[in-house]
């Protein structure tokens, strides 16, 4: 079982995107609703699932060291973006 900063990924509540981590990392539970002018770092294709932080599943609820304690979507993306090598 996937832990999430000792919780099972059960117990781990997901990030909100209201979260003040989650605000200020520009944090979308959907990457496809980037505010592409305020972080025009931003690609379509840049996913929490497939950045070197994302510890889970592609299309599931993973960990993240940024979040402890707290589960993040792998469709999900912040400003910390970072593509797995």
């Amino acid at each position: 079982m996937l832990a999430v900063a000792g919780l099972s990924k059960a117990q781990a509540p997901k990030v909100a995107e209201n979260d003040p981590q989650a605000i200020a990392l520009g944090y979308k539970e959907n990457a496809t609703k980037v505010d592409k002018v305020k972080f025009p770092k931003y690609a379509v294709g840049q996913l929490c699932s497939n950045c070197q932080l994302y510890q889970g599943p592609a299309n599931g609820l993973g960990a993240c060291p940024l979040f402890a304690g707290k589960a993040v979507p792998g469709a999900a993306w912040c400003s910390a973006y970072a593509k797995k090598a």
